[in-house]
């Protein structure tokens, strides 16, 4: 299954390769061509490439054959993500991402000054906001029957639309006092699960022209999937490996990022350990020292434990709606390998 997988984001990389080819700065400066460069590096750069393997296999579960047509429009989903990418890595002021230099960082070294920083950050939102469109162009013109397209054209707007809500509320939640477990839920509703797994299912299925009851069905496995995902992703961004996550794992601490693993320890927090908490989370000034107080706080309060049951508890929910699903076979034992690699992955 693992090949299986690895075969459909590699056709999927090709055809990036391929459409980027066709969309080249369309004036000679050299700074321009440069840019677009960076930005055809970091779409091709690494990546999961999970969105466009759950709109492929969307596609499949709904009957649709094995076709060029469904890894373009997959592709399209590769091309969202990235924008999305670019402009959250500025909201963060993150300098890594897949263990290379962000986007802005990387446009900022190119323009040496004491704006530099300004300037990465301002190119970073046009690249960024590029990538979006151009993954319009990719979608619209992936060859789909045109009534089924629309169909997926709705549903991919009403992706966008969910996935910069949440980001919205995630940013709001710096701003307000306080952490709870059902805020920060409904960040990852919105900001990662419709965005990550069910949405992209759902655009796979309408392309393939999916009754109702399958569109349903992938709602019911994909939103329990896309919360453990992201609370998988909260967990490596404060226990990970860095040479594995290729991010910091001092990021989500100094950044203050409101998660569940951190709602849960102040749930649970002694006065003492919610001083330290309170005192470090958000805090520019953390070291590694600190950082490893504040893991030990994750730990010892049973915040961790509690995540991971969280975690398990999703994958069972998704797994327990794909087996009552009326998905073609294949497509559920991919579906099923995938639901076990995205919850437990190390990266």
């Amino acid at each position: 299954m693992s090949f299986i997988q690895e075969r459909v984001g590699s056709r999927v990389d090709d055809r990036l390769a391929g459409f980027l080819e066709t969309w080249r700065a369309p004036v000679a400066d050299p700074d321009v061509q440069a840019a677009y460069r960076l930005l055809g590096d970091f779409i091709l750069g690494g990546g999961k490439r999970v969105r466009p393997q759950l709109c492929y296999w969307g596609w499949r579960g709904a009957g649709g054959d094995d076709c060029d047509e469904i890894i373009s429009a997959a592709a399209a989903l590769e091309l969202c993500h990235a924008g999305l990418l670019i402009h959250d890595d500025i909201m963060d002021g993150s300098d890594l991402r897949r263990g290379r230099a962000t986007v802005h960082r990387g446009l900022a070294a190119l323009h040496d000054g004491p704006d530099a920083d300004a300037f990465g950050e301002a190119g970073a939102i046009l690249l960024g906001t590029l990538s979006l469109a151009w993954s319009d162009a990719l979608l619209a013109s992936c060859g789909v029957e045109p009534a089924r397209l629309r169909a997926a054209q709705h549903l991919f707007d009403a992706m966008r639309t969910e996935v910069i809500s949440g980001q919205y509320l995630d940013i709001l939640a710096h701003r307000r006092t306080g952490a709870s477990v059902t805020a920060a839920l409904t960040v990852i509703r919105y900001k990662t699960a419709k965005y990550t797994v069910e949405r992209p299912l759902q655009i796979g299925g309408a392309l393939a022209g999916a009754p109702g009851e399958l569109i349903d069905s992938y709602s019911r496995f994909g939103l329990p999937l896309g919360e453990a995902f992201q609370l998988r992703d909260d967990v490596l961004g404060t226990f990970g490996v860095s040479a594995q996550t290729g991010k910091s794992a001092l990021d989500d601490l100094r950044e203050g990022k409101r998660t569940v693993l951190f709602a849960e320890a102040v749930r649970r927090a002694s006065p003492g350990q919610l001083a330290y908490l309170r005192a470090w989370h958000g805090n520019p000034e953390l070291t590694e020292e600190h950082a490893a107080e504040m893991r030990a706080v994750l730990r010892d309060t049973g915040a961790l434990a509690r995540v991971e049951s969280m975690i398990e508890e999703r994958v069972a929910e998704a797994v327990d709606a794909l087996g009552a699903a009326p998905v073609e076979a294949d497509a559920r034992a991919a579906l099923t390998v995938l639901a076990d690699q995205l919850a437990h992955r190390t990266s």
